[in-house]
């Protein structure tokens, strides 16, 4: 490590130096003050989960900001989220200061990918003022291309087309590259993959995937270029490398040498995003790729509990493919992970419902709780199950923000300001509100576009000069272009926010919404979020840029600002929080893992199966439970589930077992015992013997044993008797005098309107829990 720099005057008269910056190392475990304090060369920083990756990241970037070592725009560093490369800026200047404002390469791989290539745009045929696409907008483009070549969009989709450009992309494939074996729609992939790059550069915009792409063919064909941003940047870091793909691989290597200094922070037992390009072999061959690097691992966990630790490193400690580390704790405290066989989902929804009510009721929040499933389709039950006893809940990842229409339409308008080229903003908008452009008249205008290779503004500009236009469709064009032009003009002079509300005004789209009686006023209330949203961006093209590489909108924590909501999301949703309860279920064979990831990835896909089982594992701060149900209603079908391997490979000494599957005494059906696993001779929990689920698997096995006996020709087994005395049942009286519009109080929903009245039951719209019917005893009028 070379020698700080000798303390300045002006220093020493503020009562500092620069050594007092080290400061910033203080609470550092040794190993993770190796990785901050070796700077020079490759180093692979393994962290695992709970070990303070984040900090030792940050405090690297101060460290070396601190020493002198580079200015911050000498500086690059990537990471996979815009939320994680703001968080990564706050922490540096709360650490050192405003010498950290300068990193302007701070940001995700695709914003900087973009920096790099709006500097050199014109190099792959694009103009600096390029469009990014999003999903929709690209679906759009790629259906005009399907259909201009007679292909069956129903059968050989847009969306999928769009799936596959971006896999081939994520790999580092232009056209020109694909191999032969690539292919869609009968041999028209590459003549499609190349009619899309072609329209792309017409249009002067690209996909998220050419961000990379672009950079790939500038990088590697301008030697030049490349040695000049391997001197620019003195210092590389990068987050999560795990979860690379080929293209951000490949980009990586075009920007540093062999013998640069390189610092790659991840770790491969978190490596789960296959299925859209991550390759874990990029973190395993770091020390092939960057000879004599230096591998620092962090295992000392700061999250979970010992046992919770034990049991995640003997899972996935069955992994081949993998650097190896064992996470540890100083922290004794804690139970052991807790592991429940039940009889159904049902059961399953029930018995984690119950759990989560127990220990709101032991003072717990819900936002501390979190169930965490493989797929969507296990929510259901769940979602039910907590709309019944009122627990709030939350489900990650359902409809985003951006993807609203009434987003969408000011976004088109906005990007058709900022670059009149952009012809699909501009079919998107040309008649909304509508104006008396018809459908026929569009096309016609994008027609002699493309005819002319010209964009779909100019195309109308000089067919407001001719009548090939009928008057009643030029008139509103005539508008829509001058509109256009003020709104360009003012965006110059007047804060985009302010341009934006005036253009939602003036178009007519905020008096369309206000006409709107059904969902008018939440549309408007989303465009009214969205011009505050906007005000955090300098400039137009800023936030335009950010909204095209933001994935998710950022949520509220809850229904209620303290104790929130339970968060119910997918395994692979959950990476990179933590929560003190978390809730496993579906712990079965071909649920979890799943049997579509064995069937195409083989052993790779099982490894990626239990790496996710090991990142839902360590989510859990203080205690983590496991279920997993004897019966499971998958994609509409009953089917009999064994528990999944990942149960069996668990530690005893770690885990805490107990059953009411009816796997065992016999109860349940015939060859559910079959392979046996250590869990089915688990004690069963509680008055297991008497619970519902073993109920119904005693009656399922007495009914197969009649039929066994009948078919053999032993003596059928007695019928049962049920023992009770028949009474008429008459409707329920009411029993207090309730009126429709009555204000009521209910303990759990709280106040509320009666709505209707259905003998001893009401139906109360309630003030926010919503309609629900109860039992009018279990409410009371309220003053």
């Amino acid at each position: 490590m070379t020698d700080l720099p000798a303390p300045r005057i002006s220093d020493l008269a503020r009562g500092h130096s620069p050594q007092g910056a080290a400061d910033y190392l203080s609470g550092l475990n040794p190993e993770q003050r190796m990785a901050v304090e070796t700077t020079e060369g490759p180093v692979l920083v393994l962290a695992g989960a709970g070990t303070g990756k984040t900090r030792v990241l940050t405090t690297r970037l101060a460290h070396i900001l601190a020493t002198g070592r580079a200015k911050p725009w000498e500086l690059l560093v990537v990471t996979f989220t815009n939320k994680a490369a703001r968080e990564m800026r706050e922490r540096i200047g709360h650490l050192i200061g405003p010498s950290s404002e300068g990193l302007r390469w701070l940001g995700t791989f695709h914003s900087v990918a973009a920096q790099i290539l709006r500097r050199h745009a014109e190099l792959v045929g694009l103009k600096s003022s390029f469009t990014i696409l999003d999903t929709d907008d690209q679906e759009r483009l790629l259906k005009q291309l399907l259909e201009a070549a007679n292909i069956d969009t129903k059968k050989h989709t847009p969306k999928s087309l769009a799936h596959l450009i971006d896999h081939w992309k994520n790999r580092g494939w232009t056209p020109e590259k694909l191999p032969p074996g690539e292919d869609f729609a009968n041999g028209k992939g590459h003549t499609l993959y190349a009619a899309y790059q072609k329209r792309l550069a017409t249009l002067n915009a690209c996909d998220f995937g050419d961000l990379l792409l672009h950079n790939l063919t500038i990088l590697s064909q301008h030697a030049d270029l490349a040695e000049e941003y391997r001197r620019r940047f003195r210092y590389i870091l990068v987050d999560e490398y795990q979860d690379t793909n080929v293209a951000q691989y490949l980009w990586l290597r075009l920007l540093t040498s062999s013998t640069g200094n390189v610092c790659c922070v991840g770790d491969d037992d978190q490596s789960i995003y296959g299925w859209r390009g991550a390759e874990v072999d990029n973190i395993l061959r770091f020390e092939r790729d960057f000879p004599g690097a230096k591998i620092v691992k962090l295992e000392r966990n700061y999250r979970s509990t010992k046992h919770i630790l034990g049991a995640a490193s003997a899972l996935i400690a069955a992994n081949q493919d993998r650097l190896g580390k064992t996470l540890w704790t100083e922290d004794d405290s804690g139970d052991k992970v807790r592991v429940r066989g039940v009889w159904d989902g049902e059961a399953e929804a029930r018995l984690i419902a119950d759990e989560i009510e127990t220990a709101r009721k032991q003072g717990m929040n819900y936002k501390d709780m979190a169930v965490l499933v493989r797929a969507s389709f296990q929510m259901r039950a769940f979602e039910e199950r907590f709309l019944m006893l009122a627990i709030p809940y939350q489900v990650i990842g359902g409809p985003r923000f951006f993807e609203r229409a009434e987003v969408r339409d000011a976004h088109a308008y906005l990007r058709l300001i900022q670059s009149e080229d952009d012809d699909l903003a501009f079919e998107r908008i040309v008649n909304v509100p509508k104006r008396g452009i018809g459908d026929t008249s569009v096309q016609k205008i994008l027609h002699i576009a493309r005819e002319n290779g010209v964009s779909a503004m100019q195309a109308v500009r000089h067919l407001l000069t001719t009548n090939e236009l009928q008057a009643r469709t030029r008139t509103p064009l005539a508008n829509f272009v001058r509109d256009l032009d003020r709104w360009r003009q003012m965006a110059a002079d007047m804060p985009h926010w302010e341009v934006t509300e005036t253009l939602l005004d003036e178009s007519g789209y905020t008096a369309m919404q206000k006409a709107d009686r059904t969902s008018g006023q939440t549309r408007l209330d989303n465009l009214k979020e969205l011009t505050q949203a906007m005000q955090a961006f300098d400039t137009l093209q800023a936030y335009l840029e950010h909204v095209s590489l933001v994935m998710d909108l950022e949520r509220n924590a809850g229904q209620d600002s303290e104790t929130g909501s339970v968060q119910i999301m997918t395994l692979h949703g959950a990476k990179g929080l933590e929560f003190p309860l978390v809730f496993l279920p579906g712990w079965e064979e071909g649920v979890f893992p799943s049997q579509r990831s064995i069937d195409e990835k083989g052993m790779k896909g099982l490894e990626e199966e239990r790496r996710l089982a090991y990142v839902g594992v360590t989510r859990a701060k203080r205690d983590a439970r496991i279920s997993f149900a004897a019966n499971r209603m998958v994609y509409g079908r009953w089917t009999s589930q064994l528990p999944s391997r990942f149960v069996d490979e668990l530690p005893l000494a770690h885990v805490d077992p107990q059953s009411d599957t009816g796997y065992y005494n016999g109860g349940g059906a015939p060859g559910m015992q079959q392979p046996k696993s250590r869990w089915d001779d688990a004690p069963s929990f509680g008055a297991g013997y008497s619970s519902p689920g073993w109920k119904r698997a005693q009656s399922f096995s007495s009914g197969q044993a009649s039929r066994s006996n009948l078919s053999s020709g032993s003596t059928p087994a007695r019928k049962a008797v049920i023992q009770g005395q028949a009474r008429p049942i008459a409707p329920p009286k009411p029993s207090g005098d309730w009126s429709r519009g009555d204000r009521v109080f209910h303990q759990k929903f709280g106040y509320g309107a009666v709505r209707a009245i259905e003998g001893n039951k009401l139906v109360v719209d309630f003030d926010k829990a919503g309609e629900k019917k109860v039992i009018d005893s279990f409410v009371e009028k309220a003053s």
